[in-house]
C-alpha cells in the first residue's frame, strides 16, 4: 500500500520519469503542485498539453518547432548552405548563445550507441544526406559531443557524406577558456594540441 493517496503517488511516479528527477525531487515537485493555486496547476497542465499538441519536428532539420519549416530553416538571413549537425535540439541553444554562427542546423536526436541499441537507422540523418547529395549544402559542421558516442557518430557521418560534394568539418575541442591547463585530462590536451591554429 502506498504512503500517499493514489493521485499523489501517481503524480510522483510520472515526475520520476523526467531526466534527473529522483524520488525526493518528484515528491517535492508533487507537493509544490498540490500547494499551488488551482490556476497555477491548470496553467502547468495546459502548458504540457499544448506542448504535446503544438510541437513537431521540422521537416527539413528535425528541430523541435511549432512552425514548419522552423525559424532557422525559413530565415532569409541565415546561410542555408552551411549546416551544423547536433545531437539534440538543446545543443542549438548553446551554439546560438555564442552569436558566432549564422547557418542552419540538422538534429540527429541521438548518437550511435550499440550498447543501447542505437544504430545509424535510429538517427535522423537521411534528410541531411539527401540535401548533401542534391548539392543544397556547401559545408557540414559536425558538432557532436567529444564523447565516445559523439566521436563515433561524427566519424560515421563523415564517412556517409564523403561522396557528396560538401566540405565536412568538425568543431574544435580542447582546453576551455578560463580553465587551467594543469587540470586538463590527456584527451582534452591532445585535442587542444591537434586543433591548434596559426596566429
Amino acid at each position: 500500500m502506498s504512503r500517499y493517496a493514489e493521485p499523489m503517488a501517481r503524480l510522483i511516479e510520472e515526475l520520476k520519469k523526467l531526466p534527473g528527477v529522483g524520488t525526493k525531487s518528484a515528491q517535492r515537485y508533487a507537493f509544490h503542485i498540490l500547494r499551488a493555486s488551482d490556476d497555477d496547476a491548470a496553467a502547468l497542465a495546459e502548458a504540457v498539453r499544448s506542448l504535446k499538441a503544438s510541437l513537431r519536428l521540422c521537416s527539413v532539420c528535425n528541430n523541435v518547432t511549432d512552425i514548419d519549416p522552423c525559424v532557422y530553416c525559413s530565415s532569409p538571413t541565415r546561410n542555408q548552405r552551411l549546416v551544423c549537425v547536433v545531437e539534440e535540439p538543446t545543443s542549438i541553444a548553446a551554439i546560438e548563445r555564442t552569436g558566432a554562427y549564422q547557418g542552419v542546423y540538422h538534429v540527429l536526436h541521438g548518437t550511435l550507441s550499440p550498447l543501447h541499441g542505437v544504430g545509424p537507422e535510429q538517427l535522423r540523418a537521411n534528410g541531411l544526406a539527401g540535401r548533401a547529395e542534391r548539392g543544397e549544402i556547401d559545408e557540414v559542421i559536425l558538432a557532436t559531443s567529444p564523447t565516445l558516442e559523439g566521436e563515433a557518430t561524427a566519424n560515421w557521418l563523415a564517412t556517409a557524406l564523403r561522396n557528396s560534394p560538401v566540405k565536412i568539418t568538425r568543431i574544435a575541442t580542447g582546453v576551455p577558456a578560463g580553465s587551467d591547463i594543469e587540470y586538463a585530462d590527456e584527451v582534452t590536451m591532445a585535442r587542444a594540441i591537434e586543433g591548434r591554429r596559426e596566429l
